[in-house]
């Protein structure tokens, strides 16, 4: 086994942390990646009290687990996105119906996640940005000069005070690169990274399951980033199975909607090759946590994630220590 296996624990938050840490360690993880949300990881009081993170740390440890990764996709999401009704719910309820104070909020709980991840005695968060311009994706209207760009700099602008909070705390922020977020494939993830100016702090979340179906080439993307991957998913998903109805913007349709041509699948019952994602890691010299992002709606997702952590520990190798034909040289 080359890398811990942990949980990504934002599929579970309905599940006490004390209960889940139980259930998690029994099904063979290694360790949990904190979700900012339900009770399994309260940022303002990590930032506020290390013994508030300490105990956090025993929990996990009295299971046999460990931290390496927090995240906060629910405020990250409010930081650059055009807000509306659907954003509430991630906010508090005083901030509802105000965009500019829930932005406020988002903005400043991003920062205090980075001082908890140091309370917390880890090095990086993972999480989404929101984006400005999602909604220009397909450009008709056409886009009018210099729109895409000024989005690029809205969000340059906004994340860049942001991103030296997480560096004065030598902490990473690790974007999941996601449709709806500044960067959703490679392209993009390009521009998003030279918008902030290669800044330190800023770099990957990889996940192929939002790449994939897109037609992204998800191994490229390692290779591409290499060392601005700051942590991995491992999720999967098949698309090309819908009836013919339903395309890759998905038709309005629920996932597990018979229809549709790509969903989100449990780890090994996908399209994903995870056998040349594991390849790249390691030759990209990506050490960190292999973490299991559960979801699929055809499936219970006990039984999933059991098998999921079974699959991930199976692929998972060590990259060879010397050359295979080093011992055919005369001596």
């Amino acid at each position: 086994m080359a890398r811990p296996v942990t949980l990504f624990t934002g599929q579970w938050a309905d599940l006490p942390l004390a209960e889940l840490a139980k259930l998690a360690s029994g099904i063979g993880y290694e360790g949990l990646e904190l979700a900012c949300w339900g009770d399994h990881f309260d940022v303002v009081k990590g930032a506020q009290s290390k013994a508030y993170c300490d105990d956090k740390l025993a929990l996990l440890a009295k299971h046999g687990l460990k931290c390496w990764c927090i995240s906060n996709h629910l405020a990250g999401q409010l930081v650059c996105d055009i807000i509306d009704e659907r954003h509430y719910g991630f906010a508090p309820s005083q901030v509802k119906g105000n965009p500019a104070a829930a932005r406020a909020w988002a903005i400043e709980t991003m920062k205090t996640s980075a001082k908890a991840a140091a309370n917390l005695g880890i090095k990086v968060v993972a999480g989404f940005t929101g984006s400005p311009i999602w909604h220009l994706l397909y450009s008709f209207p056409p886009c009018l000069p210099g729109q895409i760009a000024q989005g690029y700099k809205t969000f340059a602008d906004t994340w860049k005070p942001i991103l030296d909070v997480f560096a004065d705390q030598g902490v990473k922020f690790a974007l999941e690169v996601h449709p709806t977020e500044i960067a959703f494939d490679i392209a993009s993830a390009e521009r998003a990274l030279e918008a902030v100016g290669g800044h330190p702090a800023f770099g990957f979340n990889y996940d192929p399951s939002h790449l994939g179906y897109q037609g992204v080439d998800y191994v490229r993307f390692l290779r591409t980033f290499g060392p601005r991957i700051f942590h991995a998913h491992m999720k999967d998903a098949w698309w090309g199975h819908g009836d013919g109805t339903v395309g890759v913007f998905g038709g309005h349709t629920d996932f597990a909607d018979p229809r549709r041509y790509w969903d989100f699948r449990s780890l090994g019952h996908g399209d994903i090759n995870f056998e040349e994602i594991i390849v790249a890691l390691n030759d990209i010299g990506y050490t960190g946590p292999l973490s299991v992002e559960w979801e699929d709606s055809r499936m219970d997702r006990i039984h999933g994630a059991t098998e999921a952590c079974a699959f991930v520990h199976d692929i998972d190798f060590k990259p060879s220590a010397l050359a295979f034909d080093g011992q055919f040289a005369k001596k």
